[in-house]
């Protein structure tokens, strides 16, 4: 072997781990004229490979993340119509409009681990362009009911159509990146969402000054303009969407075939799951089998729990808690969302620089913790707004958080499916609770169960983070000791894998 074999085998291992964002290398390569390529390149520089990362960025993040922003502005514009006249109208007195919310997430769990099977078998072009196509329909249809019980209805064929769109994102998302390089892109994804959430009170606040147009009230107007802004996303998406990097299904103006296999080439040198098995139920639920997985799932139902309920009940406590006016509540919902996007990205970008995970997620529930007490006891409305930006930054900031903690820590395409189906599914579970944290009948006392409820979930994720951390140290430690390889589920397993915490 020549004297140069272990340079060129360390030049290799930099390219292979470096990160693809870094400017400093960007910087570095543009000095220089001739550009050593090595065979993993396939002949791109690495000016050209951060230009395909880029363009896989601007097509694929920023596309399911605005139909993200869509999805979650459908499903949580029920606190602005309740407020904007809805509850009256409908008549939705004791538990009714607790029960619109919940009943969303009942069909929007049962219906999730299908999807991330479908969206395998037929791309995820068709797939989530069709579905929010036709759950723009269904909103729109909520724009002319007249009693809960249609509402009612209407919310649970809403959670079918709703349940195969986060986890087939999460998993495309997971497909198209190194470990760590998703957090971030993860971050972007839900960042988009955070926008919804911090206008989609505002938009609301302008949908109802068409109050009395057409004869239709202002809150139906909500239902109904939002609900065709869905079905144009989703025409739109037919489009714009790509598919898996390994996938022979043609997508519109994207990468070339070249192209695309550097893509799976890297992602296999990274974890080394790209290959893609026959589909085998047992096997595929066989990834139940390891508790961690249930663990991810837990953490994610604790924060999600956290962020539904501030998402259908944060207009509440700024009008009733508070006593701002409909107006002022619709309106001031968007400074924490927007507060809660920096945090989210800066969080991001440092788990993804620092390659860790666990200290982010736990970061971000201190927050909570810090915060929630603030809202929920402080004796001015100015200090309790104020605890309300800690909570909501905290809370929606380990969404991605989370996903990238287990997204870097399982391997094979069948386990990966699962983990992003069971994940998703918890967190449509913490739907279910956060739509009922903060009940009506506790508006007397403050909403002081609810926050401790709140309280709970947060030491909840604290706890969990640690124990897989323990685990995690543990399992690499035999690795490295015994070589054996981790979450070697697949014949292509790498030996090299090892657990992020």
């Amino acid at each position: 072997m020549s004297k140069e074999a272990p340079q060129l085998e360390s030049e290799k291992q930099d390219l292979e781990y470096s990160h693809v964002d870094n400017p400093m290398k960007d910087s570095e390569s543009n000095k220089h004229d001739v550009v050593v390529l090595e065979d993993d390149d396939f002949g791109f520089t690495q000016a050209e490979q951060r230009s395909i990362i880029r363009r896989i960025d601007r097509r694929l993040v920023i596309t399911v993340g605005a139909m993200y922003c869509i999805s979650l502005m459908d499903r949580t514009n029920m606190s602005a119509a309740n407020i904007a006249g809805m509850g009256v109208e409908l008549n939705l007195i004791n538990n009714r409009y607790n029960i619109a919310n919940l009943v969303f997430f009942t069909t929007y769990v049962v219906f999730q681990p299908p999807s991330t099977i479908l969206i395998r078998k037929i791309g995820p072009r068709l797939h989530l362009a069709f579905i929010t196509l036709l759950w723009g329909g269904v909103m729109i249809g909520m724009g002319f009911v007249k009693n809960f019980e249609q509402l009612a209805a209407l919310r649970t064929v809403l959670g079918v159509l709703e349940a195969g769109f986060f986890p087939s994102c999460v998993y495309l998302l997971s497909t198209w990146y190194t470990r760590y390089e998703v957090g971030k892109r993860y971050s972007v994804f839900y960042l988009v969402g955070c926008v919804a959430s911090a206008f989609s009170g505002i938009l609301a606040y302008g949908l109802m000054q068409l109050n009395g147009r057409e004869g239709i009230s202002g809150w139906r107007w909500i239902f109904i303009i939002e609900g065709t802004l869905t079905c144009a996303l989703g025409i739109a998406g037919y489009w714009l969407l790509v598919d898996f990097p390994d996938s022979t299904r043609l997508t519109w103006s994207f990468l070339g075939q070249k192209e695309r296999e550097w893509i799976v080439h890297r992602i296999q040198r990274d974890r080394g799951d790209t290959q893609v098995p026959p589909f085998n139920l047992k096997k595929f639920l066989g990834s139940g089998r390891d508790w961690k997985v249930w663990a991810y799932a837990m953490m994610f139902f604790n924060t999600t729990t956290l962020t539904y309920a501030l998402a259908y009940t944060l207009p509440l406590i700024l009008t009733k808690e508070l006593h701002f006016s409909v107006g002022e509540s619709q309106c001031l919902v968007a400074p924490p969302y927007a507060f809660a996007g920096i945090v989210m990205f800066a969080a991001a970008y440092a788990g993804d620089k620092l390659r860790v995970r666990g200290p982010i997620i736990i970061f971000n529930m201190v927050l909570c913790l810090i915060g929630l007490p603030i809202m929920g006891w402080a004796p001015h409305a100015g200090a309790r707004y104020f605890g309300i930006f800690l909570v909501t930054a905290g809370a929606n900031s380990n969404v991605p958080s989370i996903m990238a903690f287990q997204a870097n820590n399982v391997r094979g395409q069948w386990k990966r499916a699962f983990c992003s189906a069971t994940l998703v599914g918890f967190g449509g579970l913490g739907g279910i609770a956060g739509s009922l944290v903060f009940r009506t009948q506790d508006a007397a006392t403050g909403y002081k169960p609810g926050m401790y409820t709140c309280i709970t979930t947060a030491f909840l994720n604290i706890i969990l983070v640690g124990l897989t951390g323990l685990d995690f140290r543990r399992l690499n430690r035999k690795a490295d000791e015994q070589g054996i390889a981790l979450e070697a589920h697949d014949e292509d397993a790498s030996p090299d894998f090892r657990y992020t915490y």
